[in-house]
């Protein structure tokens, strides 16, 4: 068991220590309780107990002092509730940060994009304004097609493999070639005076230099000790993610489906293409990129912890259904369905992302490996992690293949409606015509179809209906989200109107809340307790009832913005009643910044003053989060002399375009 704590701080001559109820914990004495280990950056204390401990452990956290114990208040700890930590006369620990994709990094020495050098450039800003935190986006590779859809974090095509485009170029040696050095910098210049990321230019250059020193000393690294040692604790997933790009690159296409003989992994394939001088070498320049971008990494992770700042790295909910993952572990997922998530502010039609759902019960077969050896990955570089939509641990928003939307999406696993329980529960008549489009799709029988011949008119007719079929039990029914939006649902008589509402509000709020409050249980420790980094979740939109006791119970903190209140009928959330198990926030990178936000919701249209702003982020800095992690844009637009000029350039994403070109940069040069 895993045992995790944020604690005030500890002097040099104090040590934290567990103890409890059980001989593994010392039986309630001190001098036998399990000593507690200290974070790299943040103060997190961390102990694994390598036993099965009883469920009905009791614990508690103490400081020893010599022979003084100072045992923490309150009652004691279970493992259903750890409660938080409370020594009398010392604070709880608070702390703040700055949240900024790494591409959006500007220095005067970058190609065109952040990069890893560049955190830390970002550390020293972090440090002499006392943060705590540095937050970025997932930095795996996404290179799928070479062009700007490229650009989009979440769409990784490996879950362990990190992007090229953050490379610090001349730390992987400089060009002999004196023509061809001097182009290379003419070309920097421009790009890094951009003051938007030109992605497609930028990788290609990266990618063009990255093989020219691959050419001209890669076998002098590729004989390294410190390499082999690499490639040795990274082969499992090394090799095939070599192959992949490999073969992505032959074939022209992420698809492995169009791949012919290569399109099934195997072993034996990829021993061959190790064995093909052609392939082996494009192979070997993968594991040469890997190889730096670690090294890279990993030295400015060290970096930040040596000026006092974490590094909180990001997990995406999903993995492309053309990544490495797929194709090695197809049994892992649900690759005939789409993940995304119902209608909400940012997205009316909801949203699909186009990532195959899991196969949770294939997963739990070997005690969810492929989970605990992507975070222990992310372990060796980071100090947090953000678990993106983290009620996808609960349950998923499922979207057949063949369709477009997110409303014709449903909740999985689900207990979907015979037409027997609607009319004996709710008083319901169900016909089967109320799970059919109200209007007429010219013969189409799904969106897919309708777009492929261009019939774009068509697509919102599919969305008026009532229930949506389950895919898995025919003759039974979900209700469609948002069903009483529709002018079918407008069409009932009264009586009807009134008990579909009941129907929906009991499906979507009560009737899964025991289903999905175990699916949480079962899955998420997998991922907290593979890694001692500190995990914070991302859990907005519609939240599920059980949600908060059970991160609670598993420690991890809760996501709080206040344009996105989790209390119902409350349009603006007020910080100063946040959870301290929480990190607090103004806004995140798929909303419009600060100070936009305030721009588009003032009557008279006027930019907000810095003054208008500060208070904003004041409230958040007074809130009892434990920690306040505020986008970049937001921490400058207090400052007249820092923002920037139009406040619609600093947004970074807009979730209601799928195909969102990811390009915002920082338009100040670091340092500053």
């Amino acid at each position: 068991m895993l045992f995790k704590v944020i604690t005030p701080r500890i002097s040099g001559n104090e040590i934290l220590k567990v103890v409890g109820s059980c001989a593994e914990l010392g039986n309630w004495d001190p001098r036998r309780g399990v000593r507690m280990d200290a974070g790299r950056a943040l103060p997190l204390y961390t102990a694994t107990v390598p036993y099965s401990l009883p469920e009905n452990l009791e614990y508690k956290f103490i400081i020893c002092r010599g022979d003084e114990v100072i045992w923490e208040e309150g009652d004691n700890r279970t493992i259903a509730h750890p409660g938080e930590l409370d020594f009398r006369g010392r604070e709880k620990w608070r702390g703040t940060g700055v949240a900024i994709p790494v591409f959006s990094l500007r220095s005067d020495e970058d190609f065109g994009v952040g990069d890893f050098e560049d955190l830390k450039l970002m550390a020293d800003w972090a440090a002499k304004r006392g943060m705590s935190v540095i937050q970025i986006l997932p930095i795996n590779d996404t290179t799928m097609t070479h062009t700007r859809t490229d650009s989009y974090p979440y769409n990784a095509n490996s879950t362990m493999a990190l992007h090229p485009l953050y490379l610090r170029l001349e730390k992987l040696g400089q060009i002999s070639d004196d023509a061809t050095r001097i182009n290379f910098e003419l070309l920097r210049r421009e790009l890094q005076a951009l003051p938007d990321v030109d992605y497609e230019r930028v990788i290609a250059a990266k990618m063009a230099y990255a093989q020219a020193i691959f050419d001209q000393e890669g076998d002098k690294t590729l004989s390294k000790s410190e390499f082999y040692r690499f490639l040795d604790d990274n082969y499992s997933w090394l090799i095939a993610y070599a192959a992949y790009s490999t073969l992505r690159d032959k074939y022209q296409t992420p698809d492995f489906r169009q791949w012919g003989q290569d399109s099934k992994f195997s072993t034996s394939r990829i021993i061959n293409l190790l064995n093909e001088d052609e392939t082996r070498r494009r192979m070997q320049f993968y594991f040469f990129l890997q190889y730096h971008l670690h090294r890279q990494l990993l030295e400015a992770a060290d970096y930040c912890r040596s000026r006092g700042v974490a590094l909180k790295g990001d997990i995406p909910i999903g993995v492309s259904p053309d990544s490495v993952d797929a194709w090695v572990f197809p049994q892992l997922f649900n690759l005939g369905m789409q993940a995304g998530a119902p209608p909400d502010d940012f997205a009316k039609e909801g949203q699909n992302w186009g990532f195959p759902t899991y196969n949770w019960a294939k997963m739990a077969e070997d005690g969810y490996r492929w989970w605990s050896k992507r975070l222990r990955k992310m372990g060796e570089y980071f100090d947090a992690f953000r678990i993106d939509h983290v009620l996808g641990f609960f349950r998923i928003w499922e979207i057949p293949s063949d369709e477009i939307y997110g409303l014709l999406g449903h909740f999985s696993p689900a207990m979907p409606l015979s037409p027997d329980e609607m009319e004996s529960q709710f008083g319901f008549k169900f016909n089967p015509e109320m799970a059919k489009p109200l209007y007429s799709t010219n013969g189409y029988t799904n969106q897919r179809a309708a777009l492929a011949d261009g019939r774009t008119d068509l697509l919102p007719l599919f969305a008026d209906r009532l229930f949506v079929e389950d895919p898995y039990r025919p003759g039974r029914f979900h209700p469609r989200i948002a069903g009483y939006e529709t002018e079918m649902f407008s069409r009932l008589p009264e009586p009807q109107r009134h008990a579909y509402g009941r129907l929906h509000e009991e499906f979507f709020y009560h009737r899964h809340n025991d289903l999905w409050r175990d699916n949480g249980l079962n899955h998420l420790p997998a991922v907290v307790n593979a890694t001692t980094m500190l995990a914070c979740a991302e859990d907005l939109g519609m939240i599920p009832a059980c949600v908060p006791s059970v991160l609670n119970r598993l420690q991890i903190l809760s996501l709080e913005v206040q344009r996105m209140p989790k209390e119902f009928g409350v349009s603006l959330g007020n910080p100063a009643t946040y959870p301290y198990q929480s990190v607090a926030t103004t806004s995140t990178h798929d909303m419009p910044p600060l100070r936009l936000w305030l721009l588009q919701n003032s009557g008279n249209q006027c930019d907000p003053t810095p003054e208008e702003c500060q208070s904003y982020i004041n409230a958040h800095l007074h809130s009892p989060a434990m920690l306040t992690i505020l986008p970049f844009q937001d921490w400058i637009a207090k400052d007249p002399q820092l923002r920037r000029q139009d406040p619609h350039e600093e947004q970074i994403n807009i979730p209601a375009n799928p195909r969102h070109y990811w390009r915002y940069r920082m338009h100040l040069t670091l340092p500053m």
